[in-house]
């Protein structure tokens, strides 16, 4: 079955329904944009949605943040997984020590081959830790949250040998047709489940259906 992240997280309401939605992930962004949340108002979210959902997971995502912020943030909220967003080298998150989701951004002319090859030095250096992969779209000055999906023709390969989390230009209307193209481990939505910006519940329902209906045939 496959696994879904909803990114983006800021409120209370926000992260109960989509953990009552059946999400397996609940990310919040600790670096600049408009989804980013404190270390204290995250922590209330994580405290709330672990009282009623033990169940789903907690992500941090951070882009080129210094190691020592990103463990002080992950012990305080008490994160499951820290998200590498930004260009940190595979030794950086060894460095780290804890489970992590690192993310590669997928370019307009990309080669999957070459993905694999990178993907397969990151599993080698990380060994035992406990870690996945993300692939998300590349875009220019921009880490995440594009809402543009990139191509998914080539990159079958890469879900084959790796468990890969689908990210970039998601959203209710195609991500049945992602996964039935590359089922993947799983998938990620944040900007794909907004209205004006902000998380609309009735998208969020309707991602997590679209999946568990793909899921089905």
């Amino acid at each position: 079955m496959t696994k879904i992240k909803i990114c983006g997280i800021k409120t209370e309401e926000q992260a109960l329904a989509a953990a009552e939605a059946g999400a397996d992930f609940i990310g919040m962004v600790f670096t600049t944009s408009p989804r980013q949340v404190t270390p204290v108002h995250a922590k209330k979210i994580i405290t709330v949605l672990q009282k009623r959902y033990p169940r789903v997971k907690t992500a941090g995502v951070f882009v080129n943040t210094s190691a020592s912020i990103v463990q002080y943030i992950a012990d305080t909220c008490k994160l499951d997984l820290v998200q590498m967003h930004g260009n940190e080298p595979w030794e950086y998150c060894l460095e780290l020590a804890r489970p992590l989701i690192k993310v590669v951004r997928v370019a307009r002319n990309y080669s999957p081959e070459h993905i694999c090859d990178n993907l397969a030095y990151g599993e080698k250096l990380l060994g035992k830790l406990e870690h996945l992969f993300m692939l998300d779209t590349s875009a220019k000055d921009k880490y995440g949250g594009t809402g543009k999906a990139f191509d998914w023709s080539q990159a079958r390969i890469i879900a084959e040998r790796f468990p890969v989390i689908v990210a970039g230009g998601l959203n209710p209307q195609n991500v049945a047709a992602a996964i039935e193209m590359l089922a993947p481990w799983g998938v990620d939505v944040s900007s794909g489940v907004e209205t004006k910006g902000v998380k609309d519940i009735n998208k969020i329902k309707a991602f997590i259906e679209a999946v568990r209906e793909a899921d089905g045939k």
